[in-house]
């Protein structure tokens, strides 16, 4: 069974393309492309479910035209309407120190601050506005470039150093 904390959000699927079996994916992040991934994760029912791609093709800079194995008509293409698209961090390319990440990669990642210590692990990323923000818990922790002093990405774990008296709010 796949878990929450192996993923992290890339997309939506919003409507279906065709009479057999295309979908459009609303994306975030095309790390499936750069990885060279044979599938991606669907949140069904509350259930994260692995769907083999059959083939895809940019439409934009953020939609994407996906067709999945065993998906023939648009009638079941309809089925994933509205449905979340995940990506495994297990399959994520390692990238350089001078490539970045989206902020939804580091969705599974535990927070350690430098005087608080661990803080929990980063549940959500809220980036609907231009200041994104962790969800860590019942806290939201700004995302921001100057408080993340360090990533590790094998342990996944992100250090950061907060202005004083931020958790207090």
């Amino acid at each position: 069974m796949i878990r929450d904390e192996e993923v992290y959000q890339i997309g939506r699927i919003t409507r279906t393309h065709g009479i057999h079996g295309e979908v459009a994916m609303t994306f975030t992040d095309d790390v499936w492309d750069r990885a060279e991934a044979d599938y991606l994760v669907v949140r069904i029912d509350g259930i994260l479910v692995p769907f083999f791609l059959e083939e895809y093709r940019f439409r934009s800079d953020a939609v994407a035209l996906l067709k999945f194995q065993n998906y023939d008509t648009a009638e079941q293409a309809r089925e994933l309407c509205g449905c979340e698209v995940f990506f495994p961090h297990s399959l994520t390319p390692e990238r350089g120190d001078d490539e970045d990440y989206t902020w939804r990669y580091f969705t599974g990642f535990r927070v350690v601050e430098t005087e608080a210590g661990e803080l929990g692990t980063i549940d959500a990323v809220d980036d609907s506005t231009a200041n994104v923000l962790f969800s860590v818990g019942k806290r939201l922790i700004p995302a921001v470039e100057e408080f993340i002093q360090q990533v590790d990405h094998k342990e996944r774990i992100v250090y950061m150093s907060l202005p004083e008296g931020l958790l207090e709010l």
